[in-house]
């Protein structure tokens, strides 16, 4: 496994083009596809382009948001001390990637955003401290941990929206309970079998001390030293800036809102609430809205890559939907499956149309109604559909950069830095989903 690890990490080393150049080759290629499977003209896929190019401006603020307060949130000093002290137990290689991977299992079971973030944060800290692990090795681990566990995620998208009454397919399926996917045997086993594996790709994949390549940023975790002026030195406007009183009025302003979401929605965590805590308890713990607002600054740098390639993959998402690829591509593997392969297949189809379509929401609303018309005449469950969507999106997650942005931004690798071990560890997920998903027919599930 080490060897394998070793041998794609030299390999994208040689060969692969950056996060930003990848979105742009697989535009190229989807504009390809397009004009020969999908049957239209340069000009019509150029409007499916730009008809697409926008579609993730709520998505990508939603991002950037969750970027960079989870990064205020992380930096604001009782959390920075927490993490500190988290990052101080491990002493070893094989404890910090362990340590690693179930706090952010643990975080992105809550939600995956927080995941991504959270648990790159804590990778982070602990390779700044254990030298003897390798930085590349803990941030890849973090990030794979949170994608095994996503069966079983309480923000996992296709479960809640097929559980949402006025979803777009009510009328076929009407709503299918979270106990039939996210709490089902398939999911998880999913997520349990899923998660093992990849805990054992990594403690194999782990290179030799002669190897590591250890943390290079700064070492400096201390609080950073207050730029407020003494109180005698202050005028007023630093008064202001750094009221406390304006301070936790918003605080307490925001906590009666976290209140009342919770209270009319339940253990809902979606994005926007996500973002909103860590906004509200970022503020509450940095103690100003001054040094709060300082250290949003200092987290926009890590945001970029969003902001620059969110739209080229909603780009593409508008071409692979309006030359019909997405339907053609379901429709090939309803044409061959059986009532006994058709998980299977449904599985890998959403994992071939994942690298083109990363977006759980979006691939869900496109591929699902082709998917549920299939079963039609198959003795196989809504619910079959939807766990297998989701898992073949969350597989083929390892090998699509979207989501792994936000933890190449945090910690400053790029992702040829991580992309070896993200792979091998995709491979041992694909093996997994494709046996957990031949065997649903046959064990009833």
């Amino acid at each position: 496994m080490r060897a394998l690890s070793r041998s794609l990490n030299l390999l994208v080393e040689k060969y692969l083009p950056n996060a930003f150049l990848f979105a742009l080759i697989l535009t190229i290629v989807t504009l390809i596809l397009g004009m020969t499977l999908g049957s239209q003209s340069l000009p019509e896929m150029a409007e499916h382009w730009y008809g697409g190019f926008w579609g993730f401006l709520e998505f990508g603020m939603q991002m950037v948001v969750v970027l960079v307060t989870g990064y205020a949130l992380a930096k604001a000093p009782p959390v920075n001390r927490l993490l500190t002290r988290l990052a101080g137990i491990p002493k070893t290689q094989l404890a910090a990637l362990i340590m690693t991977m179930l706090v952010s299992a643990a975080f992105g079971i809550i939600s995956w955003g927080l995941g991504f973030v959270g648990g790159t944060l804590v990778a982070i800290e602990i390779a700044r401290r254990v030298k003897v692990a390798d930085f590349r090795l803990l941030v890849a681990a973090s990030y794979t941990a949170v994608i095994a566990t996503q069966p079983v995620s309480l923000a996992l998208t296709a479960p809640l929206l097929v559980n949402t009454p006025g979803h777009s397919l009510e009328a076929e399926i009407g709503l299918i309970p979270v106990t039939e996917t996210l709490y089902s045997p398939t999911m998880i086993s999913a997520a349990v079998f899923g998660f093992i594996g990849v805990l054992v790709a990594f403690i194999l994949m782990a290179p030799k001390s002669k190897d590591v390549v250890p943390f290079s940023g700064p070492n400096d975790t201390q609080e950073a030293v207050s730029s407020t002026p003494a109180s005698g030195d202050q005028t007023v406007s630093d008064r202001i800036n750094n009221s406390r009183i304006i301070n936790y009025l918003i605080v307490i302003l925001g906590l009666i809102g976290i209140i009342t979401y919770f209270v009319a929605q339940g253990f809902n965590f979606e994005l926007n609430i996500i973002n909103f805590i860590f906004l509200i308890v970022g503020i509450a713990l940095h103690g100003s809205p001054a040094k709060y607002a300082k250290c949003i600054t200092d987290g926009i740098p890590a945001a970029s890559g969003i902001v620059l390639q969110f739209p080229f993959y909603a780009g593409i998402i508008g071409m692979m939907g309006g030359a019909g690829l997405i339907v053609l591509i379901g429709e090939w593997f309803a044409s061959i499956s059986t009532d006994a392969t058709f998980p299977l297949f449904a599985y890998i189809s959403a994992m071939i149309v994942n690298i083109f379509v990363p977006s759980a929401g979006g691939q869900w609303q496109v591929q699902g109604p082709v998917l549920i018309e299939a079963i039609g005449t198959m003795n196989v469950s809504a619910a079959t559909v939807v766990n297998a969507v989701s898992v073949g999106d969350m597989t083929t997650n390892l090998l699509q950069p979207f989501f792994v942005l936000a933890a190449l931004g945090l910690s400053g690798l790029g992702l040829k830095d991580i992309w070896g071990y993200c792979m091998t560890a995709m491979v041992v997920l694909m093996v997994i989903g494709s046996a957990i998903f031949l065997l649903v027919p046959v064990l009833g599930w």
